[in-house]
């Protein structure tokens, strides 16, 4: 059984750099942005037609985008013309293609990620697709789909957690208890090492060093709390600051623990470990049985929040990054898009989404969630519990500085890990170059 890449958020998605010009210039992006133009808005306007730009190239969200619009042609007699490129192609060209012709709807990311190009005036506000969806959603969600502005601009589809996955029949295997706190924790990673296992299982080799945000922002989180992080996040506080030096401290922690030659795999061969009992832990997202068929092994997928560090944040914030869909600044078809829109808001598309991909929950209050296996009824019940949620690093900061400076960091410091300030320092070197007072 294997697994196939998809965005984590990712995850904001596998192998996404060089984008300082991608998202913010040209360079990159305009070399990759022929793959995601060939298929988009170049057509001239069909009232009877809406198109579609979707990251969603993987099996699974292919199949499960395909249930959402077959239903709207039907609903509607409106046809969707859908452009699907590959998630990394997207990422790297998404500002060129916004700035082109790009289809009438897209799909993207909450927060800073959908800020940004609300802000650019590279997308429309949707207000009045928020005024037939707005009562299917929480004020939360409301806030994570609103620019800078106060206007609309994300209507979202679902989010899904970050956590340390485990087997359940590994734990009872060795009579493992799930840990709470972070003594406990190394303690559980100590001893699966003694007993034969990679503990964490990790790769972040080649374009997949967006992995290892997961477990930087949850230590962040755990030991300085959400106010710091997104301080942090935002480039409003420096990155040679005792809590980020902390941060680190605990990060080498736990690094002996990691499986070896994790900076030369990909996330998926990681996460196959953990599917075939060679590692105990995996800190992932939900995306981790996106690819997983068989039910007798997704039963036996477990997870736990990321432990406890300081008891004044306890696992008090969620990392549960967001997706859905905006709308292009000058679409082609504006009516049959709003259409679009709402119906992609509603609990009918969630359920009809969800209903093909498992690795999801429903952000829509109103979807039916009967059908929900056992991982996505507890990833909601953690989202809903959560007193923040974060949606990932590199969709909480400006991305280029994520994917050009922090991110290819991280990876460096991983594969010899010291006290960290070296990187601390080069880091700090470089945010004003994307941070202005």
């Amino acid at each position: 059984m294997t697994l196939h890449s998809r965005s984590p958020q990712t995850p904001a998605g596998p192998n996404r750099r060089r984008v300082v010009q991608g998202l913010f210039g040209v360079g990159a992006a305009a070399l990759a942005m022929p793959a995601l133009a060939a298929c988009g808005g170049g057509a001239a306007s069909d009232p009877k037609t809406v198109t579609f730009g979707s990251n969603g190239a993987d099996a699974t969200p292919k199949k499960a985008y395909a249930a959402v619009t077959n239903a709207f042609e039907k609903d509607s007699k409106l046809t969707v013309k859908t452009n699907t490129v590959d998630h990394d192609t997207f990422q790297k060209s998404i500002s060129t293609y916004l700035q082109g012709t790009p289809d009438d709807v897209f799909t993207w990311f909450a927060g800073y990620r959908m800020q940004y190009f609300a802000k650019k005036g590279l997308a429309s506000p949707i207000d009045e697709v928020w005024d037939k969806i707005g009562a299917g959603y929480s004020d939360a969600a409301k806030q994570l789909s609103k620019g800078q502005d106060g206007k609309y601009y994300f209507v979202p589809l679902y989010n899904y957690p970050w956590a340390v996955f485990y087997r359940k029949s590994v734990f009872q295997k060795y009579g493992y208890q799930i840990p709470t706190t972070w003594s406990q924790f190394t303690a559980l990673a100590k001893q699966m090492k003694k007993d034969g296992l990679s503990p964490i299982a990790s790769g972040y080799g080649g374009g997949d060093n967006w992995t290892v945000l997961g477990t930087f922002d949850y230590l962040n989180l755990r030991a300085n709390g959400y106010d710091f992080h997104m301080s942090l996040m935002r480039g409003q506080v420096s990155w040679t600051d005792k809590r980020a030096v902390k941060t680190i401290d605990l990060w080498r922690e736990i690094t002996p623990y990691y499986q070896t030659s994790a900076g030369g795999r990909s996330w998926q061969d990681a996460a196959q470990s953990l599917l075939d009992k060679k590692s105990g832990m995996a800190i992932i997202g939900l995306f981790l049985g996106q690819q997983v068929t068989d039910e007798s092994l997704r039963s036996d997928i477990d997870f736990f929040p990321f432990p406890e560090i300081d008891p004044a944040y306890g696992q008090d914030t969620v990392e549960a990054p967001t997706d859905g869909f905006m709308l292009s600044r000058k679409p082609k078809n504006s009516a049959g898009a709003t259409k679009f829109l709402e119906f992609l808001g509603s609990a009918q598309a969630e359920k009809l989404y969800m209903g093909v991909d498992p690795s999801n929950v429903a952000v829509n209050s109103g979807a039916d969630t009967s059908s929900y296996n056992a991982l996505q009824k507890k990833s909601a019940e953690l989202i809903a519990g959560a007193k923040h949620i974060t949606q990932f690093g590199d969709r909480d900061s400006d991305p280029g500085f994520i994917s050009t400076v922090v991110e290819p960091g991280f990876a460096e410091w991983l594969n010899h890990p010291d006290d960290g300030s070296a990187l601390l320092k080069k880091i700090e070197s470089q945010r004003s170059r994307f941070f202005t007072a």
